[in-house]
């Protein structure tokens, strides 16, 4: 009677590992808004990796159930089964992370390789097993992880983006900057990407555009030109007024120039590959947002302040106590006497301010 059993709960549990494991792909690739013809090997294989992980915890499950008479079988089964749950469960989230490119492509791979080797190599050593293979293989995992977050460190964040949106085009997604105390639940926000404003915040742009009616609005960190874009539909709304934008990096800067050359909101927009600290603008500044690198806000608020309209609004946007040096910038600009500012509490924060004049 024993080995049909064992026959039986092997077939029961291939099958039903690998359903689970087909709906945790069919998932994550809607999830990650991934097409299979824009696939890397990389990403295939992160995403195979937590239904991999999902398949090895389901299949251990049946196993478990089916030797539950046979104590040292019983007891391997449900530690591999334990195990890749939070494995898997592990990997999923990694995966998220590496949608929100918080994570390089190629290491959610890495981790289950690397988990794999630990939690069967130990079940193998424990049963007698070689350990010689469970060394080269954790050894393996290891050496990928560190290849490909070498390559991620080595690139600027900005690039990483622009090259995934090549690749993916854009996406919606719950906003993951950490809780702060006030914005303790930064999930209810959406966003694009980990440096355009949140979702949110670019409605609310554009709010602000149809509602101030400016003439000159200049914008600090152009980026992908999303919020420019933002603000170029308000000004259309309005009829009237230009919003010169200022972006630093070449490479993020051609990004953004084909994004607003094929919007067909270019006659409205002035987009400048300079410093916002070297660049001279003619006028009243009605609006200035200031959303570049933020080590150079305070400098660019300094810098762009004398040219804001005594009725003009200063926006500056990762204000949050999170971002402490954006933060810090706007209430020393307050301290000094330069702004009245107000700290609207997004997950990124977002400081809306208008500068103060003498009375006298």
């Amino acid at each position: 009677m024993g080995a049909p059993l064992t026959i039986n709960a092997n077939v029961a549990g291939a099958l039903v590992a690998a359903l689970c494991g087909s709906e945790v792909i069919r998932a994550d690739v809607a999830r990650r808004h991934l097409s299979a013809r824009k696939m890397g090997a990389l990403v295939a294989f992160d995403v195979i990796a937590p239904a991999a992980a999902t398949a090895w915890a389901v299949y251990f499950a049946v196993q478990t159930m089916a030797l539950a008479g046979a104590r040292l079988s019983f007891m391997r089964a449900a530690f591999e089964s334990v195990a890749a749950i939070v494995a898997a469960w592990w990997l999923w989230q990694e995966g998220r992370r590496a949608s929100q490119l918080q994570r390089p492509n190629g290491i959610v791979l890495g981790e289950l390789i690397v988990l794999f080797t630990v939690v069967g190599g130990a079940a193998s050593v424990s049963a007698g097993g070689e350990w010689r293979w469970t060394i080269i293989t954790g050894a393996f995992g290891a050496v990928l992880i560190g290849v490909v977050l070498a390559g991620y460190f080595r690139g600027r964040e900005e690039h990483r983006i622009i090259d995934h949106v090549a690749e993916h085009g854009d996406a919606l997604q719950p906003e993951y900057t950490p809780a702060t105390p006030e914005c303790p639940h930064p999930e209810r926000w959406r966003m694009i990407d980990s440096m355009t404003a949140e979702d949110e915040v670019l409605t609310f742009l554009k709010s602000v555009i149809t509602t101030v009616k400016p003439h000159l609005v200049v914008e600090t960190g152009t980026f992908r030109g999303i919020s420019t874009l933002a603000i170029a539909q308000g000004l259309k709304e309005n009829g009237f007024g230009r919003v010169v934008t200022i972006e630093y990096d070449p490479k993020v800067f051609a990004a953004a120039r084909q994004r607003i050359e094929a919007s067909g909101l270019k006659e409205w927009v002035e987009y400048r590959n300079e410093s916002s600290l070297d660049a001279r603008i003619d006028g009243t500044i009605d609006i200035l947002f200031s959303d570049s690198d933020q080590s150079i806000r305070e400098a660019e608020v300094r810098r762009f302040l004398p040219q804001v309209s005594e009725h003009g609004l200063i926006l500056v946007h990762d204000a949050s106590s999170h971002y402490k040096i954006v933060r810090e910038a706007v209430l020393r600009l307050e301290q000094e006497g330069l702004l009245s500012a107000v700290l609207l509490p997004t997950p990124r924060g977002l400081a809306m301010a208008q500068k103060r004049v003498s009375s006298s």
